[in-house]
């Protein structure tokens, strides 16, 4: 059983939470944590950008990752949403069983 944890940041607040409850009601993912904003650089369009963002912590089964980031896609205002995946060498048997336990089938 193999769980990843994926990584966006976001614009806003409600943007974050609109992606966070969208995956859970679906049960493409376990839970999520938003935390506190960020201050990001970046190049867009050949020009330093330089915006506050929230990043957003989704848990899910490595199986329904592809699915999780269409949904992602799909909710998410910028052109090129950051969606990082992170697979996890390991953790808790309980926890495991419990993202397995409230997320669906791929």
């Amino acid at each position: 059983m193999q769980i990843i944890d994926i990584l966006v940041n976001c614009p806003d607040i409600a943007t974050a939470d609109a992606i966070s409850a969208a995956l859970i009601h679906k049960r493409l993912v376990a839970c999520s944590n938003r935390y506190a904003p960020v201050q990001s650089s970046y190049t867009w369009q050949g020009k330093l950008e330089q915006e506050e963002e929230h990043p957003l912590l989704l848990k899910t089964r490595a199986a329904l990752a592809q699915q999780a980031e269409d949904a992602i896609r799909a909710l998410h205002p910028y052109d090129v949403p950051p969606i990082l995946r992170v697979n996890i060498d390991g953790a808790n048997a309980d926890y495991i069983a419990w993202v397995y336990e409230v997320t669906r089938d791929a």
